[in-house]
């Protein structure tokens, strides 16, 4: 006989129904880290942002092809959304006037063009996704052509895996080949544009089939000639302040335009005019990478060489020196050496 076995008969029984569950207080569905799939969310690329609302491009070279305007889902509100990225939408994508779609992903990017306020800042400003291509547009005079900015744009590039292009503008203005013997030695296709003799054909030639971003300081032309390229573009255009010799910003946003030429179509991806290029965000080791003429000699450095002035048995140094890189040599040098010297700097004060 078992204790088990003594049931008391005057014990109360209870069920299901006695069991008393406390009310959700805010009436709502318990939270879960379980997203949706979206398995229908249509694939869109970013054209343009403005004010957290995205016009993405759905069904692109298709018949159906049209332009939607989107809004972020909230799980990828930290997450940088910037032209060129290939986002996952889903909701009303019909274009109708008055309708709102959502992005939820970002397709992985293939490239990512970035920049910090200045050398000393760590805080990335993503300017454009999956651009294959980046071209450098620079005046020969009027605002004067800086050579150091184009430095950082060569290194900004090549540090995302981007091609550079360089088109120097008003060449009626002032004579470029003392500017262009600067980057002698670079893998650096150049174009030349003056008032009457300005190079569609061949700049456009080589936006076809690929996605390019116009970069340039503000004043010299780069609103002008994305205009010329894509007539429907109507991007803003200024001038240059006769006092201070700066140009004044006419494009405020990014935006990815459609170039349509006859030997096919590309994207020209134009950016507000920028005074200033920091490239706190970029490995040091890439910025040899800008100079192709001096990354070769700079295989025949000591291990550790920090190519500045003071470096011992620098092989680059020697070698413009000896004048093997022609009288280009000494001023791509102080390119070079400047470039490393700021990230010299940059690191003796972090470390501080």
């Amino acid at each position: 006989m078992s204790w088990l076995d003594d049931v008391d008969d005057d014990d109360d029984e209870y069920d299901e129904a006695d069991v008393r569950v406390r009310p959700n207080p805010k009436a709502n569905r318990p939270r879960t880290k379980r997203r949706p799939a979206h398995a229908d969310a249509k694939i869109a690329r970013v054209l343009g942002v403005d004010r957290g609302r995205y016009t993405v491009l759905v069904d692109e070279d298709l018949p159906t092809e049209r332009t939607v305007l989107a809004t972020r889902a909230r799980e990828l509100r930290k997450m940088p959304i910037v032209t060129g990225d290939r986002a996952r939408v889903v909701g009303d994508t019909s274009g109708a006037e008055g309708t709102l779609s959502r992005i939820v992903g970002i397709e992985p990017r293939t490239s990512l063009l970035r920049r910090s306020a200045d050398d000393t800042d760590q805080v990335e400003r993503v300017v454009v996704a999956n651009a294959d291509q980046m071209l450098v547009v620079v005046a020969a005079a009027d605002p004067e052509p800086r050579p150091r900015l184009v430095d950082r744009y060569l290194v900004a590039a090549l540090d995302a895996g981007i091609r550079p292009l360089l088109v120097v503008t008003k060449t009626d203005l002032a004579d470029p080949t003392e500017f262009l013997a600067h980057f002698e030695g670079l893998d650096l296709e150049v174009f030349t544009s003056g008032r009457d003799e300005m190079p569609l054909d061949r700049v456009g030639s080589a936006l076809t089939g690929h996605s390019t971003v116009f970069v340039g300081h503000s004043g010299v032309g780069k609103s002008t000639l994305v205009n010329a390229l894509v007539p429907e573009a109507r991007r803003a255009t200024g001038h240059v302040n006769v006092v201070t010799g700066r140009g004044r910003h006419t494009s405020s946003s990014t935006v990815s335009l459609r170039y349509r030429g006859e030997e096919g179509n590309g994207w020209v991806i134009d950016t507000p005019g920028v005074r200033s290029f920091g490239l706190g965000h970029v490995d040091t080791a890439n910025i040899l990478r800008a100079f192709t003429d001096l990354a070769e000699i700079a295989e025949e450095c000591p291990r550790g060489c920090t190519h500045l002035p003071d470096a011992p048995d620098c092989a680059i140094v020697e070698a413009v020196e000896a004048g093997r890189l022609g009288p280009g040599g000494p001023a791509r040098l102080d390119s070079l050496q400047r470039l490393l010297e700021t990230f010299a700097e940059k690191g003796q004060r972090s470390g501080a």
